[in-house]
């Protein structure tokens, strides 16, 4: 099992250059990072933890700026967004961004994606929050015909867009991973994927969810864990599980108590 850290990186914590190079030293495999575009003044969607939403979802710096400054300082990183909300972006845009990063990262980008939560960070980029999972379909669709096609088209009910060049090309194509946990978002694992980004779950529901990915024909599907807490206890269990790629939760500090935590999180590896 791989072992990386998930964070929210920020204007005030660490930057994402430092984080990449003291994570490659400490032999962590990844670094996977979260995106919001702004968090809308209203605060009508509530936080999915409960309770008031933290300080560090208002100041998150663009993954693809974060992770392009992590990946040049770096050989063997894996670069990740935990999840990237496509359903806000241009599409043939995001397409150019991933790949600019793929190839500048020598082909370690992995690329995690949902349908997200606030819905007024949704209705502020035009996105109807009803449609994002319908969105989300024909987006990754489309993403997949752009890095694939020397003379990419693509028409369907929220994307569409003539023949055209768009280069570059990814390396290699990058592993989708598809957030969420709900009944639509499996089935997009299956339609989609290349693997599962699962959250907040135990590890027997993420056993069992490997048994129905297997049960569709989709037993190849990678599962990844976003943010476990960092203890033995949920290394193994998640590792037990069948967890291919587990991410521990990095809370968003200056520099030095980042590396401090960092020195700790690696002794933990090396030990559970």
């Amino acid at each position: 099992m791989q072992i990386g850290v998930a964070t929210f990186i920020t204007d005030e914590g660490i930057g994402p250059a430092d984080l990449g190079r003291a994570l490659e030293e400490r032999d962590f495999d990844s670094l996977v990072v979260t995106e919001h575009s702004h968090i809308p003044a209203s605060r009508e969607s509530p936080y999915p933890a409960g309770g008031e939403l933290p300080r560090i979802y208002y100041r998150t710096l663009d993954p693809f700026v974060a992770l392009t400054a992590a990946a040049v300082v770096t050989t063997r990183l894996q670069v990740a967004t935990g999840v990237a909300l496509v359903i806000q972006r241009d599409v043939i845009h995001t397409a150019k961004e991933v790949a600019s990063l793929d190839l500048v990262s020598g082909g370690r980008f992995l690329f995690g994606v949902g349908a997200g939560w606030n819905l007024e960070e949704m209705r502020n980029h035009g996105t109807d929050p009803a449609t994002r999972g319908r969105r989300l379909d024909e987006n990754l669709a489309a993403l997949k015909r752009i890095w694939s096609e020397e003379k990419a088209e693509f028409h369907g009910e929220h994307v569409d867009f003539d023949p055209m060049f768009a280069w570059p090309k990814p390396v290699r194509r990058p592993p989708i991973y598809i957030g969420g946990g709900s009944r639509a978002a499996l089935r997009r694992v299956i339609e989609h994927g290349d693997g599962w980004l699962a959250l907040g779950v135990p590890p027997e529901q993420v056993a069992r969810t490997k048994r129905h990915f297997a049960d569709q024909g989709r037993a190849d599907a990678k599962i990844a864990f976003f943010g476990a807490p960092p203890t033995a206890e949920a290394i193994a269990g998640y590792r037990e599980a069948g967890v291919d790629h587990l991410t521990l939760m990095l809370p968003t500090r200056p520099r030095d108590k980042t590396l401090s935590t960092l020195d700790d999180f690696a002794k933990l590896k090396l030990t559970a």
